[in-house]
């Protein structure tokens, strides 16, 4: 394939305009949130310099914006989504994806070839180079190079190109830099696999499309200079700006070449020449000296294929095999992986490689009386009452496990090579660690997920000998323990206290226990343990760690008897602010700081709900302010070699633009972005918060945004969304999106007021408990003189949609509710799959989101009391009931349940299946239905609307025949 081409777009020193915002109609409109642009995943150069950001509306065409930190410089890229920056951040790649109208009139099959292209921006410049149908990417690390791997053509250029191929094809494309040399298999292999390598395979291989390779161009970014490969299935690039690998497998001419390619002048060099063997993964080392790949008969189909591991000393031109280990094989997933200082090589095996089973056949007329052939045609599975997961959830699990590998690491300079996770203990937690790895099993609790939630065993495994300590039992999979930098120390959370584990002895000792404070989640209202706040960094030299209880940042030491020191100095708690430590440099090796460095925090006030950014200092107790407010920040991206930070600013009215900042001082930004410039010509509303006491005596908290026209004094119809904790979101801005929310400025801007209420659960009582805050805080807003009790309306989805639906059979309240994706009937949802995950539901009841706490069988009262089926007699709210009957949380049929309950009881129902829909709505015509809908049906239950015509008679079945 060749690339789409070179274009220069000249755009040096030039600040491309963005998109102008038309005049907006009198009230918000369903297009102005369709069209209202927001930024998405924006990153930052490693150097601080440059910033790069998708920028996109609800529905339409996303664009590329990169900004020069420090200048007015700025470029913008159409059809362009999710950059990235080149290491020395000359060159920003964004995919180029096709405009929303080309997929919108596209053909099914049409939609298919449909592909990502790729644009490069040269930011010094202004120039671009752009391809299609890309695979994937990468620059060099010295920003010298970019290699483009591309799609596979489509089946009709292939049909094309097909006549002339030929195994000198291959060869012709860098034949001017071609050395006449070509490696086969090592001397020092085994003599009985050379054999097998050397020799032609009598069977000719079949062509299997993950065999297949694809087009690959390398480009000189400097010169634009290309050097284009065929059949390529794989490639690495070293370290240090030196080498590229590829690996060439042209099966239909059963040549198979492994090349290197010099950065410097492109000269290739074909490594290793194959006529029957298929090359697999491929790695190179950073310093430039080793190169890895495995290998395995080009005749064998991919699945069953054993591949053969090779190390080749570049400096030395050796080569050697991996040694032999009857017990452990390698297949087509086993990942290569140097490690940075270039010393140990880790890659995956599997204690066997799974052969495809085959059906056998019926093929002649005895074999339709062969009882073995006629039985293994059933369609069967078997659920067995010790399987360690129920049937779907190991379905939902084969490909994962399929794919998945046992660690292992081969020490260069000692030729050893140590098994690292095994059969019991599977999981082995990646780093670049000379000493030590996190290992983790969850297998002896794998049944017991069904009921109770996810635990592991966590082990130290010892990457010289693979030796496994473990050190916790069934310890929550939310609580993971952290090793510290150095490997000397485990730190981790268990009933309320922060635990050290000395690697070295063995020991261990609570950090907390004179703290005067619980660690443990103090909002936890789950009928199951409460999880810590986590941890921050640790000091250098594994002299200390940080952690968190609710409000303040603990620096604990990690020699014993050290005292406990309160980092932040017990102002977190004082104040109500939530201090977290923020700003950190995220790379494979973590950072550290030393005493007296400077640690920027994030701090969020619970009693304002606003954030802000303060500075600590490492040994020292005290909380220097730097900037807080009335507003919600969040910090986006740290520079890895500046101390530049990235961070949005954002308030319900004003939109979260992004600013950049040193790390130090954050209250000294620049502004990146204006994007919301968009919201001066449309009307908005305010939020504030309010506050009022529960039936039971105890405070809460919720949001009240008010319309855009709010006159003091005049009541309003109001529109109550919900799920638990809701008055952190005082300065969110509002999502611009059509989903299965409400979208709170387009209902603001249409006359309605919108409710936020904080819901605190009581364990066995999760409906009455959330009815109790609901009708408080309602008739609160009414007291305020702000809600028209005769207008108002309740929506939620999921958790949300459960509550609203428990909620209109215990009071009569409101005036019209909308329910998205209910449980309706916890007796019959108890033992309901989810079929996104395969897992049962029973966890959730047990332990999880509903909160009973106990078992269907130990408790049967507690879910029917607290099922909205039970009592749907009681109704007397207007209901509408949304699912999607793909739904892969919640089974669809609790939505059913309810509306025959109402329907029997003679309710005013109407219930929306979308179809082939997940648990969210997914296709944006069915999004837009529902948001439509649901405006239209709050319109006339509280606003005195005419009913549309759906509402009043429903619609028809009929066949809809798609184009």
């Amino acid at each position: 394939m060749k690339p789409f081409g070179l274009f220069l777009s000249m755009l040096a020193g030039a600040i491309i305009a963005a998109p102008s915002y038309g005049e907006a109609p009198a009230s918000m409109s369903v297009t102005d949130i369709m069209q209202f642009e927001s930024a998405k995943k924006p990153v930052l150069s490693d150097s601080g310099k440059v910033l790069a950001v998708t920028v996109a509306p609800d529905r339409g065409d996303p664009r590329g914006l990169v900004r020069l930190v420090g200048s007015e410089k700025q470029f913008d890229l159409a059809q362009a989504q999710k950059p990235v920056i080149s290491p020395m951040g000359r060159y920003v790649a964004f995919d180029r994806v096709p405009t929303l109208l080309e997929k919108e009139t596209a053909s099914k099959n049409d939609k298919k070839k449909l592909k990502n292209g790729l644009v490069v921006l040269d930011t010094q410049t202004g120039e671009q180079l752009q391809y299609e149908r890309v695979k994937s990417y990468q620059f060099t690390e010295k920003d010298s190079h970019l290699v483009v791997w591309f799609e596979a053509e489509s089946k009709e250029a292939e049909a094309k190109e097909s006549d002339v191929k030929s195994s000198e094809n291959l060869v012709e494309i860098t034949s001017s830099q071609m050395k006449s040399r070509a490696k086969l298999a090592s001397a020092e292999y085994a003599s009985h696999r050379a054999s097998e390598i050397n020799s032609a395979d009598s069977k000719k291989p079949t062509v299997d499309d993950f065999d297949k390779g694809t087009a690959l161009s390398l480009i000189e970014l400097a010169t634009g200079k290309e050097t284009a490969f065929q059949h390529v299935t794989e490639y690495a690039l070293s370290g240090g700006n030196t080498h590229l690998a590829i690996a060439i497998n042209d099966i239909e001419n059963s040549r198979h070449e492994l090349r290197l390619i010099l950065l410097a002048d492109a000269s290739t060099d074909a490594m290793f020449l194959f006529r029957d063997q298929q090359f697999g993964k491929i790695a190179l080392s950073k310093s430039g000296q080793w190169l890895a790949y495995t290998h395995g008969k080009a005749a064998e189909q991919p699945y069953g294929r054993e591949y053969q591991l090779v190390l080749h000393d570049l400096k030395k031109d050796k080569s050697q095999y991996a040694p032999v280990d009857e017990r452990w094989h390698y297949n087509r997933y086993s990942e290569l992986r140097f490690s940075k200082d270039s010393q140990r090589l880790f890659f995956g095996r599997v204690p066997s490689v799974q052969q495809q089973t085959k059906l056998p056949k019926i093929e002649q007329a005895m074999d339709l009386y062969d009882l073995d052939k006629i039985a293994a045609q059933r369609n069967l599975r078997v659920w067995h009452g010790n399987d360690p997961r129920i049937k779907p959830n190991e379905i939902k699990e084969y490909e994962k496990q399929q794919k998945h590998t046992y660690l292992a690491v081969w020490h260069l300079a000692s030729n050893a090579l140590v098994q690292l996770a095994d059969e019991l203990v599977p999981d082995v937690q990646f780093n670049e660690n000379k000493r030590l790895m996190l290992a983790s099993s969850d297998l002896p609790y794998q049944k017991m997920i069904t009921w109770a939630g996810f635990y592991r065993d966590y082990y130290l495994v010892d990457l010289k000998t693979g030796v496994k300590t473990q050190v916790l039992y069934q310890q929550p999979s939310r609580s993971v323990p952290q090793l510290s930098p150095q490997q000397k120390y485990l730190v981790y959370f268990q009933q309320g206290q922060v635990y050290l584990y000395d690697v070295a002895t063995q020991d261990r000792r609570v950090l907390s226990s004179g703290a005067g404070v619980s660690f443990a989640n103090e909002d936890h209202d789950y009928p199951s343990a409460a999880p810590g706040y986590g941890f921050g960094p640790w000091l250098a030299e594994d002299k200390g760690v940080f952690a968190y209880d609710k409000y303040d940042v603990w620096q604990f030491s990690t020699h014993a008897n050290a005292p406990a020191q309160m980092l932040t100095s017990g102002a977190g708690r004082q104040q109500g602010i939530q201090y977290r430590v923020t700003g950190l440099i995220e790379d494979d090796s973590p950072q550290v700081f030393k005493a007296g460095e400077p640690v920027l925090l994030h701090g969020y006030n619970t009693k304002t709900k606003g954030d802000g950014f303060y500075q600590a200092k490492v040994g020292k107790s005290g909380v220097k302010p730097l900037m807080q407010g009335s507003y919600k920040l969040k910090l986006l991206a740290r520079a890895k070699k500046s101390n530049t930070i990235l961070y949005s600013k954002e308030a319900y009215d004003q939109y979260p633009d992004l600013y950049t900042a040193g790390v130090n001082t954050p209250q000294n930004a620049s502004q990146q972005t204006d994007l919301d410039q968009q919201k001066d010509k449309l009307g908005w509303g305010k939020a504030e918060l309010v506050s009022w006491t529960n039936g039971d005596g105890k405070a809460l908290d919720g949001v009240l945004i008010k319309p855009s026209n709010y006159v003091a004094g005049q009541r309003y119809p109001v529109l109550v969304y919900f799920y638990r904790f809701m008055s952190d979101r005082l300065h969110s801005f509002p999502q611009m999106k059509v989903n299965h929310r409400p979208n709170f400025a387009w209902y603001a801007d249409n006359g309605y007021a919108i409710f936020l209420p904080d819901i605190r659960f009581e364990v066995g009582y999760p409906g009455p408990s959330a009815v109790q805050a609901l009708t408080s805080g309602v008739q609160h807003i009414i007291d305020m003189g702000v809600a028209k009790a005769n207008a108002i309306g309740i929506q939620g989805h999921s958790w949300g949609g459960y509550q609203t639906a428990f909620a209109v059979t215990q009071t009569h309240m409101f005036k019209a509710a909308v329910t998205g994706a209910p449980v309706s009937n916890m007796t019959s949802a108890y033992s309901g799959i989810r079929h996104g995950t395969g897992l049962a539901r029973q966890f959730q009841y047990e332990t999880g989101q509903s909160r009973i706490g106990e078992s269907l069988m130990k408790a049967p009262h507690k879910y029917i009391e607290n099922s909205p089926v039970f009592y749907a007699e009681r109704i007397k709210t207007p209901m509408m009931i949304m699912f999607g009957d793909r739904d892969d949380a919640v089974p669809w049929e609790q939505g059913v349940e309810l509306y025959l309950a109402m329907r029997r009881a003679g309710k005013d129902v109407v219930f929306l299946q979308y179809e082939d829909e997940p648990h969210h709505l997914k296709k944006y015509p069915n999004k837009l239905d529902y948001t439509v809908r649901m405006q239209e049906y709050f319109g006339h239950y509280l606003k005195g609307e005419p009913a549309p015509a759906w509402l009043l008679k429903g619609e028809a079945y009929q066949e809809l025949k798609q184009n």
